[in-house]
């Protein structure tokens, strides 16, 4: 089979890095967060001292970006964990504070330029899946699948808590509920590669489909291309 570049985009909570890492590891291809990518800068934003009552210190933020080195390693479960120069921080950009700014600091030219060419750089020799906002828009518009994910608001709330209360993070469903709908109107409405649906994208609504049935669908479309 040859190999190709699969970008999903889509909403938060739809599932993409899930179906996203199972897709890659049954095609042997290689899996890229983007998202993870963001929250490791928001992260970093966050430690440093850049969010200053709920606004980002953009100067201060854009000064330091040559500071942080993002990367991917696989930990002892053999599942994919981003760092943030050279130390695990899996866990900490997930939790609700890297929630609340990542849509904020992913609106900053500089951010999404410095990580948008990474990410190229990334899906040079194709065989990569990668899960974001602007996959299919700006980061790979040729790639040879492009799939966008929705689900129903209640739906991505749910799974958001349940993740969450898994992770040991103590939420309400209407926080949750605030948060994504604040994080989707910034992600629709930012001047900058907004989330759109590009006119070659297929459309994946999952609010009623297993895990398996979402693979199964998306393997056949790989097959079709390939």
């Amino acid at each position: 089979m040859k190999q190709i570049i699969i970008a999903i985009d889509g909403y938060s909570s739809t599932g993409k890095s899930t179906l996203a890492k199972a897709l890659a590891k049954l095609l042997s291809y290689k899996y890229i967060d983007t998202g993870a990518m963001y929250r490791v800068v928001t992260l970093y934003a966050l430690r440093n001292g850049f969010v200053d009552k709920q606004e980002i210190n953009k100067a201060g933020l854009v000064s330091s970006l040559g500071e942080i080195k993002i990367a991917f390693q696989i930990n002892e479960q053999g599942k994919s964990e981003a760092t943030l120069n050279g130390i695990s921080v899996e866990s900490e950009i997930r939790g609700m504070e890297v929630s609340s700014y990542v849509s904020k600091v992913s609106v900053i030219a500089e951010v999404r330029e410095l990580l948008v060419a990474e990410q190229q750089e990334m899906g040079k020799s194709k065989g990569i899946v990668m899960d974001g906002r602007d996959i299919a828009s700006v980061v790979f518009p040729a790639a040879e699948l492009k799939l966008f994910m929705t689900a129903s608001e209640a739906i991505r709330v749910q799974r958001r808590l349940d993740e969450m209360t898994y992770n040991g993070l103590d939420v309400t469903f209407e926080a949750v509920k605030e948060n994504i709908a604040e994080r989707d109107y910034i992600d629709t409405h930012r001047t900058i590669a907004p989330l759109i649906q590009t006119e070659d994208a297929l459309v994946l609504d999952n609010s009623s489909l297993s895990r398996e049935q979402q693979l199964e669908w998306v393997l056949e479309k790989v097959k079709a291309l390939c």
